[in-house]
């Protein structure tokens, strides 16, 4: 009975740190498409294509095109993810 206690203490713990964890993502719940949604409506696609060096926003950009290239190359997603939540946070603290 003691041992059948202990795992379920062990359980609940684990799935509380995860919950605490998932909560922590400052992306989650937000798509690539809504980040690079805001950061073309802000920036614009040659602004965009200067503050990250990728052939997707200079060359003939689309959105269509753009998202496919991302969500293939883990690399850039995570510039544009990176420069997403720098702005983001730099927006948070003027407030």
């Amino acid at each position: 009975m003691a041992k059948i206690l202990v795992a379920i203490e062990l359980e609940l713990k684990n799935q509380s740190l995860m919950i605490k964890q998932r909560n922590q993502d400052p992306l989650h719940g937000v798509t690539l498409k809504v980040i690079l949604t805001e950061l073309v409506e802000k920036h614009g696609w040659e602004e965009l294509a200067k503050r990250i060096r990728i052939n997707c926003f200079s060359n003939n950009p689309s959105f269509n095109s753009s998202l496919k290239f991302l969500r293939k190359t883990p690399w850039a997603r995570q510039k544009v993810e990176n420069l997403y939540l720098r702005e983001k946070w730099l927006e948070n603290t003027k407030k």
